[in-house]
């Protein structure tokens, strides 16, 4: 691991962290703000989902906010610390939504002032979302899968065509031997004919 990179994760995940306890422990000053995205979107998903996940959602908008602090928790742990750190990231962006729909919904502010201060707020959540997606697919200077399977079927394709050519070639050297080995077998059926 880089510098960098140890440096980046830490400093990318600590207000995940931080923001995710707080949520746990102290739920409701966020529940006013959360009510309205929860009223929406949690039917929606419970509609969606398979039946295992809509039945887990909790019913009340404190238990959301714990859910969602939980997940910033631990996705954040789990970026800073390395372990399960591009699921961390996926976890976090994931949990970034509803944090952002419901936070800095700025185009819902009549104050100038207000919504000026949620849309930066906003177009932070969305730096923060770009950094996460970025720390998602972070494979660390290692190939991904995709580039692996990429290059491993052109691999397979290059030993081929490889192989293909070396077999071509040898049935040509083996059939010329051939034909050599039978007419030197011709001459010398020829020069053992008794002469009579």
């Amino acid at each position: 691991m880089t510098v960098v990179r140890a440096l980046a994760r830490p400093l990318l995940s600590i207000l995940f962290v931080v923001q995710g306890a707080k949520a746990i422990k102290d739920p409701e000053p966020l529940v006013p703000k959360a009510q309205p995205v929860a009223d929406r979107f949690v039917p929606l998903i419970q509609k969606v989902a398979p039946a295992q996940v809509g039945d887990r959602i909790p019913e009340s908008t404190a238990g959301l906010v714990r859910l969602n602090g939980a997940a910033q928790l631990i996705g954040g742990l789990a970026l800073a610390t390395g372990r399960g750190r591009r699921l961390g990231a996926v976890v976090l962006a994931g949990s970034l939504v509803p944090t952002t729909l419901a936070g800095h919904s700025f185009w819902q502010e009549s104050d100038k002032a207000v919504r000026a201060t949620q849309k930066v707020q906003f177009m932070k959540n969305l730096g923060l979302m770009g950094g996460l997606m970025l720390a998602a697919v972070d494979t660390e200077g290692k190939p991904g899968v995709a580039w692996r399977a990429t290059h491993g079927a052109k691999a397979v394709k290059r030993e081929t065509k490889r192989s293909a050519r070396l077999a071509k070639r040898e049935t040509k050297q083996f059939a010329r031997t051939a034909k050599r080995e039978a007419r030197h077998a011709k001459q010398l059926a020829k020069a053992e004919l008794p002469f009579g």
